[in-house]
């Protein structure tokens, strides 16, 4: 009898630390493929024009294939989301994820670099789906769904750790160091998290679990439109915020701190922004982000203070995460049978703006300042807010 009365307890127990084991796997997977993967580039940035004379729109170049690179990942991920289930491409894209970011220190030639930030984008294309999809379906089958705002915090510790890390690397051998360092830290937290996460048995997938509930896939055009106009705003901000506080007279020593300070209020919004949807509501959380982001990337123009420049970083990595958790759900919400590659898809639109803001803005500050591209950035932030407010597709 007591062992028939512990047994539902301990299954419990044991399914939450299943359901833990996977999300801790998946985190560490977003650090390497988003946080450090994508984002290492961000405070490496001013060292490489400082050592080397790049311009602003080489820079933004680099940036812009990188980001060419996750949308076509994205878009094979929806056209053929078979390859989310193959293991050689999941391994593959790991690996090219942290040799391509070792890579990047080994040799100071623009065209390799483009090419290396193109298959960087790529691999974490197909890793962010992969990861998000996994950790969803895992969490899912064990019961703990409210979890699952966690996984995206990944990325705002991987912005954290390279904020921190690249300082101390470029005083031991400049930009080279900091692309070896931060290539071996992703090359400890991938085999970390495959030690943790480990393969799972064969589970439902996600799309049958949800599909009972939710019925058909529904309405994401408006929803991809809004996330699109993100990618653009938010990709300016995150390219190009240390490098500009790195040129501001009175702030120039703050500048890899702010990218510390993006990271660790990224870290903690995904839980922050899923726990505000529960309260007034996915729309209007998603559409308050997006309000507090535009806000945050006009201040960022006048940021001359240690304080602005601080609460410019604080608005920026409060919200970009948590418009991705906000939106993806919603995404996974309507999608009915066709989780994945409605994930794929929303993956894709958040990448058309990302590709064409950095070489926009790197162009356009050359000529003249961050000023305006900050403003087009803002712009096109309010239009997504706009955008997701006026939606009637939100429960």
């Amino acid at each position: 009898m007591g062992n028939d009365t512990n047994r539902p307890v301990y299954e419990k127990s044991r399914d939450r630390l299943a359901a833990l084991r996977v999300l801790v796997g998946g985190i560490l997977g977003m650090m390497v493929a988003m946080g450090i993967g994508r984002f290492a580039y961000t405070p490496i940035l001013p060292l490489m024009q400082r050592d080397l004379g790049l311009t602003h729109a080489e820079v933004g170049s680099l940036a812009s294939l990188n980001y060419v690179g996750y949308l076509l990942g994205a878009v094979a991920c929806s056209f053929f989301p078979s390859l989310l289930r193959s293991i050689p491409v999941n391994v593959g894209a790991l690996a090219t994820s942290i040799a391509t970011t070792l890579f990047m220190g080994a040799f100071a030639s623009p065209p390799w670099w483009g090419f290396l930030r193109f298959s960087a984008g790529a691999a974490s294309a197909i890793l962010f789906v992969v990861i998000a999809v996994e950790v969803a379906e895992a969490l899912a089958l064990h019961g703990e769904t409210r979890m699952g705002g966690a996984l995206y915090g990944g990325i705002g510790l991987g912005i954290a750790l390279s904020g921190l890390t690249v300082p101390l690397l470029d005083r031991l051998g400049g930009w080279r160091a900091c692309w070896l360092g931060m290539g071996s830290s992703a090359l400890v937290l991938a085999v970390t998290g495959l030690l943790l996460a480990r393969k799972r048995s064969a589970s439902p997938p996600l799309d049958h679990i949800q599909g009972a509930a939710v019925g058909k896939s529904s309405g994401i055009g408006r929803l991809a439109l809004a996330y699109t106009c993100e990618g653009f705003g938010y990709i300016i901000s995150a390219t190009f915020l240390v490098a500009m506080i790195g040129r501001t007279p009175g702030i120039e020593q703050y500048a890899s701190l702010s990218w510390v300070v993006v990271g660790l209020a990224a870290a903690p919004s995904t839980i922050l922004w899923q726990q505000a949807a529960r309260r007034i509501g996915v729309q209007r959380a998603a559409v308050i982000a997006y309000a507090i982001q535009a806000a945050g990337i006009l201040l960022s123009i006048r940021a001359g203070t240690p304080v602005t420049a601080g609460l410019a970083a604080v608005c920026f990595g409060g919200t970009f995460l948590g418009i991705v958790t906000l939106v993806m759900s919603e995404g996974n919400r309507r999608a009915g049978e066709n989780g994945r590659r409605v994930a794929a898809i929303l993956t894709a639109c958040f990448s058309i703006g990302q590709v064409i803001g950095p070489t926009l803005a790197g162009l356009v500050a050359d000529r003249g300042g961050f000023a305006i591209p900050l403003l087009l950035a803002a712009l096109s932030v309010c239009s997504g807010g706009i955008l997701i407010a006026t939606d009637r597709r939100f429960r």
